[in-house]
């Protein structure tokens, strides 16, 4: 009997510990999401690629935006120490990790309505192939300080 009291006693302990750790307030709140992706224009192709940022990318943005789907967006230049680094970096902000929930089913009629279907959209991805390398990409969440 004294081993089981024993138990017992361990397991209020930690139970009154995991609940004094849950109601310990967090020194942040957590905010948008965000997915940042990393290109690398080839010689020369830099104003090339910008040329198509500007066009059916903005539109396809704009169009993301207008549904609700994203925040903003946004389109940086970087200056690289050597040629394995980006100069073009693109953040897509989400308002939370449930906006990715369903996101390519509300995405395919966007991308067919601003490159005409979804062949064209996939053929323009492997043209821009002549004009640029994707890097890498990664997501982060902000956390806002309280």
């Amino acid at each position: 009997m004294p081993k089981v009291s024993g138990w017992l006693m361990l397991f209020g302990l930690l139970c009154g510990a995991l609940a004094a750790w849950a109601d310990e307030e967090r020194p942040f709140t957590e905010g948008a999401v965000v997915q940042v992706g990393y290109v690398r224009t080839k010689y020369g192709m830099f104003d090339e690629y910008m040329k198509y940022l500007d066009g059916p990318y903005k539109k396809l943005m704009e169009e993301q935006k207008k549904a609700g789907l994203v925040v903003d967006y946004g389109i940086y230049q970087a200056f690289p120490h050597n040629p394995h680094e980006a100069d073009i970096v693109l953040t897509v902000t989400y308002r939370n990790w449930a906006a990715f929930d369903g996101l390519r089913a509300k995405l395919d009629p966007l991308l067919a309505k601003t490159f005409g279907s979804m062949d064209a959209a996939n053929k323009g991805a492997v043209d821009r192939e002549k004009v640029r390398e994707i890097l890498g990409s990664e997501v982060v969440q902000e956390l806002k300080l309280k």
